[in-house]
């Protein structure tokens, strides 16, 4: 990507305006999550196919991250991620009109795309703040994304409380988030190429750095799919809690998540990435030591809440460092994306598989292995840490005003 040149107060209205969409993007996941068990009557799937359904979301983002770069490029930052986030808050509408499996694996692989390509595009602009303001804001970012879910899941219990149909809730939702998302994409950076610069390919491998920062994203990502989807069944099953026990442990979970990633920036810029992972990646393993050896559903909370706090800024370190990893950031991003967004894909399966044949005991017992991977492999994250000095080697490109 192209430096930029624009005023302070510019950039302080496109780090405001970016932290906006976070919160849009989110919102939009956490209306969908809570509408799930409807939608699953509305198409009338049992379970194994409501799971194959939810698979071609991933999919569907795993085909389309590539293309990010390349619409950025052509349309330049803002007005990129202005059609990007339009299509993806406005396919929050598409599931639940789905009347059978088809059209809504149809559905989920359009929803996907659309929420990988927004993905992409918000966490390039996302880095290039970041570079101009020298300081990490990254974890607060994607701390707003968790708040933004968090507000979207408020917004769909309520609803699924009331009866509401998710036809009518779903379309109420994507027209209000689509004009905040519209809004706020008014105040994002327009970077635009040199005219000697080549456009990125429209498909391409990962370059070898997005493969190595993916990998501690990989860990990270699979640790947190596992405790999202299993936490509540392990406090059950294994712990012989009650529902509600289990359900707050969940939540909690969620909450430690959303806070540690807000107040994150202030760590990373005290101590850096590759510390702050590592010393996350300890508490991680402490958690999951809790998990796997704590016999009350007390210690087991406290171990997924550790675990929690210890991961939570590890995906937006990784953003960040592929961001800086090269000359076409939003081609690094992508790969790092691809790679999380599997993690999270064959996590809770993979956990249910182990569970399976062993136990849930030893499924976080490799949860907890892969926590170690952290505090191994941070280092890959340092040229992440550098942005003044690799930003001096790229081409100008003026970030164009608010149209």
């Amino acid at each position: 990507m192209s430096e930029v040149i624009c005023a302070p107060a510019e950039v302080k209205r496109a780090r405001y305006a970016v932290a906006a969409v976070f919160a849009v993007h989110g919102a939009v996941t956490g209306s969908f999550a809570t509408r799930v068990p409807w939608i699953q009557d509305h198409a009338s799937v049992s379970a194994g196919q409501l799971g194959f359904a939810l698979a071609f979301t991933a999919f569907g983002a795993s085909c389309s991250m590539p293309l990010a770069g390349r619409i950025s490029h052509t349309l330049g930052s803002r007005a990129a991620l202005r059609a990007l986030i339009a299509s993806w808050t406005l396919a929050l509408i598409l599931p639940s009109l789905a009347p059978n499996l088809l059209t809504l694996c149809l559905a989920m692989f359009v929803y996907g795309a659309t929420a990988g390509m927004a993905d992409v595009a918000m966490n390039a602009l996302g880095v290039e703040v970041e570079r101009l303001l020298d300081k990490s804001i990254m974890s607060g970012l994607h701390g707003l994304w968790s708040a933004g879910a968090l507000v979207g899941s408020a917004g769909g219990t309520l609803a699924a409380h009331l009866g509401a149909d998710a036809r009518v809730h779903h379309a109420l939702a994507a027209a209000v988030l689509t004009a905040l998302g519209l809004l706020a994409c008014r105040w994002v950076l327009d970077v635009r190429p040199t005219e000697d610069e080549e456009p990125p390919p429209r498909f391409a491998l990962p370059p070898r750095s997005a493969l190595l920062i993916g990998a501690v994203g990989f860990c990270a990502v699979f640790a947190e799919g596992a405790a999202l989807d299993w936490s509540a069944v392990y406090l059950r099953d294994q712990l012989e809690s009650s529902a509600g026990v289990a359900a707050a442990c969940t939540t909690g979970f969620m909450l430690t998540m959303a806070v540690a990633r807000i107040a994150g920036d202030a760590v990373v810029n005290r101590f850096g990435a590759v510390r702050t992972v590592r010393v996350g990646g300890v508490l991680a393993a402490l958690g999951g030591l809790l998990i796997v050896f704590g016999r009350h559903p007390a210690v087991a909370t406290g171990g997924f809440g550790l675990m929690g706090l210890g991961i939570a800024v590890v995906v937006p370190l990784c953003f960040a460092a592929a961001g800086h990893s090269g000359p076409n950031p939003s081609q690094a991003i992508a790969g790092v994306a691809t790679i999380t967004y599997t993690s999270g894909l064959i996590a809770p399966s993979l956990i249910g598989g182990v569970a399976q044949m062993t136990s849930l005991v030893v499924s976080f017992g490799v949860v907890t292995l892969l926590a170690c991977g952290l505090v191994v492999f941070a280092g890959v994250l340092r040229g992440g840490e550098r942005m003044p000095e690799r930003a001096t080697a790229r081409s100008e490109t003026v970030a164009e005003p608010r149209a």
